[in-house]
């Protein structure tokens, strides 16, 4: 146990801890989608997906918290409770949003009832707090508590929901079981924060710079930037159930599977080299050692989809889907683009970049120009992979550009 509890309070317990958690997600799919069935769990999936929308509030807070705080450690104990007082506002006001929405939620993803869905209201409410927390503890680089916070939300799913599910299969009992496993990465966070960090805390240390204010607009161009990641890293699912017939649209989901993999194995990267991407002094060998990194795995991933094809068709969807074997290493590499992708962005908000997020939404409409006029499974994979190739050599070439020059006061771009 102490060698355990020594691993985690390092930053290679952040990797296992949301290793565990991508894996306890997975189970969860897993386990929900045979116990329930396809109808009710197409509605599950449904809402989950709906989840990480909304979850885009909740991890622009954490990038806000955690780059204050990276950057002014000496204000961390004024710059705590600004994030914390904007979180639990913008909790509230989120979760009473998604409650007025019910009955739309319900109409346009046809639910059995509206229950499912204010039950996924409540849900935003403590996803979003943790948000706020786990950016405090990410700038003070406390990973012990981060981890934690990380563990809870996986393992709290998996075991709550199953047993919700295990007692009534339906998508009822699923989202409260979600909703019910939200609140302990929150509590987890609000324990951690019981205790003060490393850092040394002045009560009496003020700055103009982390008034609420501010705290709220630097949240909503970071939950602005990460939704336009979003939107382009899910885009491609949606054109081709569009212009791919269904068949192809399967195999092009299956292909996904291995994408969605690569993308989430290197997440802890970003998670550790945020805070060191706040740090002027810091930026610039943080970004590069990480996009190693994060390409070095992306290689591995894509030889393994190549050389071991076969076996990565197990866990992509088996037999069924082998038309689409030959082309699984495309998927990673596709993979590997967004991981990079995702390190650049997290890159631009460590610097206050504002004008570069820009360049995102320009390759969403690349994306629903250019893959919409496809036919092919194979011509649409090659378009999202060019359109993601073309986006990071940009950003990094401006990452690279901005970070010669000296650190500005106010946001850049």
């Amino acid at each position: 146990m102490p060698d355990l509890k020594a691993l985690l309070r390092s930053s290679a317990g952040i990797a296992v801890a949301m290793a565990v958690m991508n894996v306890a997600t997975y189970a969860f799919q897993m386990i929900s989608a045979r116990l329930l069935g396809p109808t009710e769990y197409g509605a599950v999936a449904s809402l989950m997906a709906l989840l990480m929308v909304v979850a885009v509030l909740q991890l622009g807070l954490q990038a806000t918290g955690a780059r204050r705080i990276s950057a002014e450690p000496e204000h961390v104990a004024q710059i705590e409770r600004m994030v914390l007082r904007v979180t639990y506002r913008a909790a509230l006001g989120l979760g009473l949003l998604m409650m007025a929405l019910a009955p739309v939620v319900h109409h346009v993803l046809r639910l059995d009832s509206v229950v499912p869905a204010l039950l996924l209201a409540v849900s935003a409410v403590p996803l979003t707090i943790m948000g706020g927390q786990a950016g405090v503890l990410q700038g003070e680089r406390r990973w012990f508590s981060l981890a934690g916070i990380y563990l809870a939300m996986g393992l709290g799913r998996v075991v709550v929901g199953t047993a919700c599910i295990v007692v009534s299969p339906t998508e009822s009992a699923a989202m409260l079981g979600v909703m019910i496993a939200m609140f302990a990465p929150a509590l987890v966070g609000w324990l951690a924060l019981r205790r003060p960090g490393l850092h040394v805390r002045d009560g009496d240390r003020h700055s103009d710079q982390h008034t609420a204010r501010r705290v709220v607009t630097e949240t909503g161009s970071a939950s602005l930037a990460l939704l336009a990641f979003f939107v382009l890293s899910n885009l491609d699912i949606v054109v081709a159930r569009n212009v791919l017939d269904d068949h192809d649209a399967g195999l092009y989901a299956a292909g996904l599977i291995l994408t969605k993999a690569v993308l989430f194995l290197p997440q802890f990267v970003v998670v550790v080299a945020f805070p060191a991407m706040s740090t002027p002094a810091q930026r610039r060998r943080a970004l590069l050692r990480s996009l190693f990194v994060v390409g070095l795995l992306g290689v591995v991933c894509t030889l393994g989809a190549w050389l071991l094809s076969g076996l990565a068709m197990v866990f992509v969807g088996g037999g069924e889907y082998a038309d689409v074997e030959s082309r699984l290493w495309v998927f990673a590499v596709l993979g590997t683009l967004l991981a990079m992708l995702q390190l650049l962005v997290y890159s631009v908000l460590a610097r206050r970049g504002t004008k570069t997020t820009y360049l995102v939404w320009m390759a969403v409409i690349a994306m629903i120009v250019l893959a919409s006029t496809v036919e092919q499974l194979g011509t649409l994979a090659a378009v999202v992979v060019c359109i993601d190739a073309a986006l990071f050599a940009a950003l990094l070439g401006i990452s690279l550009w901005r970070l010669k020059e000296p650190v500005p006061a106010q946001p850049e771009d």
